[in-house]
């Protein structure tokens, strides 16, 4: 009997760690795959470096943007999605 309630505490563990950690990831994940995509030319994006500029031009895994000082190539995966959200709803 004390067998399966260590197996049933396990399991209890596992849930609670599934949905405090690793589903909330998963979702974040998702959210950050869906705003790469949903990128078109002329967004205003801030990476997650802290550089500010707006969408120049799209590729399939890297975009252009134009910054104060010129032209850089990035990453898709370095645009912050919440730093872009908060400076799109700035507006």
């Amino acid at each position: 009997m004390e067998q399966y309630g260590n197996i049933l505490l396990f399991g209890a563990m596992f849930v609670v760690m599934y949905f405090f950690m690793i589903r909330p990831q998963q979702k974040r994940m998702k959210a950050e795959k869906e705003f790469e995509n949903s990128l078109k030319v002329g967004d205003k994006i801030i990476t997650k470096s802290g550089l500010h500029g707006r969408v120049a031009e799209l590729a399939e895994r890297t975009v252009i943007i134009e910054t104060m000082s010129g032209k850089l190539k990035l990453e898709r995966s370095a645009i912050s999605l919440e730093l872009s959200k908060q400076l799109n709803e700035k507006k």
